[in-house]
């Protein structure tokens, strides 16, 4: 999961930079993207660590995940004055076309760090393997990102990630210690 983080947190990043956010609102998307996931601590390992399909229930628990996040997480960067961030850890599992969770929120009504967020975990996800497929190339998890836009992820942020790919793509080596 740390790798997983750092990746999502310099992907947004890099995004957010290439959307014309200010060099303060990118670091603080690159701090959401460290957290996003945080809410996993509330979920049992013998969920996380299965090897093999989840049950609808076991998938159940799972969505809670950005829930138990925001809670973790509101005490602190809520006293902040980091509001925003709550909400795209929240948020960073809604799609586009409305039928993510937890709210079932669509379009621009997902705030546009959590939608960021989005395509940056899927990429990451992609490019890792998982006990139910093996990990994607680079260049098939962005043919993936391009498929869904419009449906899962906004397509604006998914023309901004086009244009950066091949910047994304050395971070994700340079991380990773390896070429992909």
């Amino acid at each position: 999961t740390c790798l997983h983080s750092e990746e999502v947190a310099l992907i947004a990043q890099a995004i957010g930079l290439e959307l014309g956010f200010t060099s303060q609102e990118a670091k603080l998307l690159h701090i959401a993207g460290h957290l996003h996931d945080i809410g996993k601590i509330g979920i049992p390992d013998a969920i996380l660590k299965k090897n093999g399909p989840l049950t609808h229930e076991e998938y159940n628990e799972i969505k809670r995940h950005p829930e138990i996040g925001a809670e973790i997480v509101a005490p602190v960067v809520g006293a902040m004055g980091h509001g925003e961030m709550i909400k795209i850890i929240l948020h960073h599992h809604e799609r586009f076309d409305g039928r993510g969770y937890p709210a079932g929120l669509k379009g621009n009504n997902i705030p546009l760090g959590a939608r960021i967020i989005a395509v940056a975990d899927s990429l990451s996800a992609m490019l890792q393997n998982r006990p139910y497929r093996d990990a994607m190339t680079f260049s098939q998890a962005v043919e993936e990102i391009i498929a869904c836009s419009g449906t899962q992820f906004d397509p604006q942020i998914v023309s901004a990630f086009i244009v950066i790919q091949d910047t994304v793509h050395e971070l994700v080596q340079s991380i990773r210690g390896v070429d992909m």
